[in-house]
């Protein structure tokens, strides 16, 4: 059994540029680990219909979803509301969550050395962080026990990387062992003299003639080493990547004026 792999990072500081995003690189990378790799990715402000309709379609499209960020109590965290509103469910404190919320409170106190007082009203509020749709499962969160949680195979960890991608490997290595990663690799050649268009007939060709492979075309016109040229390659299954790799080269030494490596 095989599934797809989306992302949603939400959050108004990454669209400003106010924050770095290091949410797709490290999801690229824990995916990989596992013999997976992310089919896409969706960066969202903190508008609260942007993020229902992004979440409606996550819940929608029979992948595995990480949404980060947004999942916090304070006036512009909107992913638990709009995460409900995509289900149209109600949302509700969630039993577990209070319970480590409640706990990571005293710890907290603890440390400061005063008492726990859980009728505080800054103790109340912090138990909007266990508010999730109904019917949500949590995810353990290793660095400061305030969960996250899952509704299908959508699952929402917060924005902190620190926190964040643990909960995901979590997810992963709890939820999706069974999952079965689709061999895939990669091989590709540098062409120089070439223009796209030049090539495109050859790329159609390849994709036509082998079913389940697809060619990539990366142009470069300022690379330090190698210059103006084309990076194009073929991925897929290994035992058809061979092949079509082998009829990508032929096709190319038929084109006159090209030259091409594999280094």
């Amino acid at each position: 059994m095989s599934m797809a792999f989306g992302l949603i990072v939400v959050g108004d500081e990454i669209l400003s540029g106010r924050r770095q995003d290091k949410h797709l690189t490290r999801t690229i990378e824990i995916l990989a680990a596992r013999g997976h790799s992310l089919a896409w990715c969706e960066v969202i402000g903190d508008d609260r219909s942007r993020i229902t309709a992004s979440l409606k379609r996550a819940f929608a499209s029979g992948d595995v979803v990480f949404s980060c960020g947004g999942i916090g109590a304070t006036p512009d965290d909107h992913t638990r509301q709009c995460a409900a509103a995509a289900l149209e469910r109600p949302l509700a404190l969630h039993p577990e969550a209070k319970r480590l919320i409640e706990l990571r409170m005293q710890e907290m106190a603890a440390e400061k050395g005063v008492p726990w007082e859980p009728e505080h009203p800054d103790n109340i509020h912090r138990l909007n962080m266990g508010v999730f749709p109904q019917g949500a499962q949590i995810i353990p969160n290793p660095y400061n026990r305030i969960p996250g949680f899952s509704v299908g195979d959508v699952h929402f960890v917060p924005g902190f990387p620190v926190m964040a991608h643990p909960m995901v490997e979590w997810v992963l290595d709890t939820h999706y062992p069974h999952l079965q990663p689709e061999p895939h690799v990669e091989k590709a050649v540098y062409v120089f003299g070439g223009l796209e268009a030049q090539l495109t007939p050859l790329m159609l060709q390849v994709e036509q003639q082998f079913e389940g492979v697809r060619i990539f075309s990366l142009p470069s016109v300022d690379h330090p080493q190698r210059g103006k040229h084309i990076e194009l390659g073929v991925k897929g299954a290994p035992e058809q990547v061979a092949v079509a790799f082998e009829f990508l080269q032929q096709g190319l030494r038929a084109v006159p004026g090209l030259q091409f490596s594999t280094e």
